[in-house]
């Protein structure tokens, strides 16, 4: 498994079958107990592109009330005004968004790159970029930022970010995941051997892409929190599935309902909004509440 920065061009995964069938998922998911039985998730995530510059949604019916922007600026092409460099054809109406109910608190994304290997190549550029862009004023309810260069132990250049980090703003922000399968330990003593201690993380599922199923990531999920902090983690619920023909697809109520229950307890953001979760899907995630 790769990050989420580009899932939806991405293609050719091994697909490893998942212990449980989707029907048999949705029957344990019933049985699961839940803290709260008006919040499934905490959150979106958004990936800001030319197709969903208008992004619209009912997500704050399952409970969102946060927003993670992925980013301001991809590729030096700028969602926002006023920052130096080119803009996308449309930008995303700030104004508009600010008022929405699934984005009364935003984690607003920075600079990064379609690309992983040229993000990871280039992150001290970005850092630097990044910085720059955290000083624009938004409407937006900002209650932190996200770094859009994502780490795996299978990167060994990754603990020089720790530093550069140090240069962004604070509540910041990173995603990790685990295409390696390393286990949850593993992961979490590799991070804290170089992650500051002030900077939160966000753990990719991998059910999406078959990487695991969401009971193995749930108990890579209880790892990672009680060893970085609960104030300091979050799980990204990929909302999407591989296509037979290549790419990916929405998931359906019955494979994401069972998923979303299985991290009971956590703080959960879909990947993403826009993309993979209509209103459709959010109509039927609430009858299987």
């Amino acid at each position: 498994m790769k990050g989420f920065a580009s899932k939806r061009a991405r293609q050719g995964w091994l697909v490893v079958p998942l212990a449980l069938t989707a029907g048999f998922a949705l029957f344990v998911w019933q049985l699961l107990p839940r803290t709260d039985s008006t919040r499934l998730i905490n959150g979106i995530v958004w990936q800001p592109d030319n197709a969903t510059v208008d992004i619209t949604g009912t997500w704050e019916q399952i409970g969102a009330r946060r927003l993670i922007v992925q980013w301001t600026e991809v590729d030096g092409l700028a969602f926002a005004p006023n920052t130096g460099s080119p803009q996308a054809l449309q930008l995303p109406d700030w104004e508009r968004i600010s008022r929405e109910p699934w984005a009364k608190e935003v984690i607003l994304g920075l600079a990064g790159r379609f690309s992983e290997t040229e993000a990871r190549a280039q992150m001290t550029e970005l850092v630097v970029r990044s910085r720059q862009l955290s000083k624009l004023r938004t409407p937006l309810n900002v209650v932190g930022w996200y770094f859009p260069v994502e780490v795996d132990p299978t990167w060994g250049e990754a603990p020089r970010m720790g530093s550069l980090l140090a240069q962004l703003p604070r509540p910041l922000w990173i995603s990790v995941y685990d295409s390696a399968n390393v286990g949850a330990d593993v992961l979490a003593n590799w991070l804290l051997t170089w992650l500051p201690t002030d900077i939160g993380v966000f753990f990719q599922d991998g059910v999406g892409v078959h990487a695991r199923d969401a009971l193995t990531a749930r108990q890579y999920a209880d790892v990672l929190s009680r060893k970085l902090g609960a104030d300091r983690f979050g799980i990204i619920v990929e909302a999407f599935r591989p296509n037979a023909n290549g790419g990916f697809r929405a998931a359906t109520a019955a494979e994401l309902a069972p998923q979303i229950a299985a991290y009971d307890g956590h703080k959960l953001y879909l990947f993403d909004g826009p993309h993979y979760v209509s209103d459709d899907l959010v109509r039927q995630l609430k009858r299987h509440r």
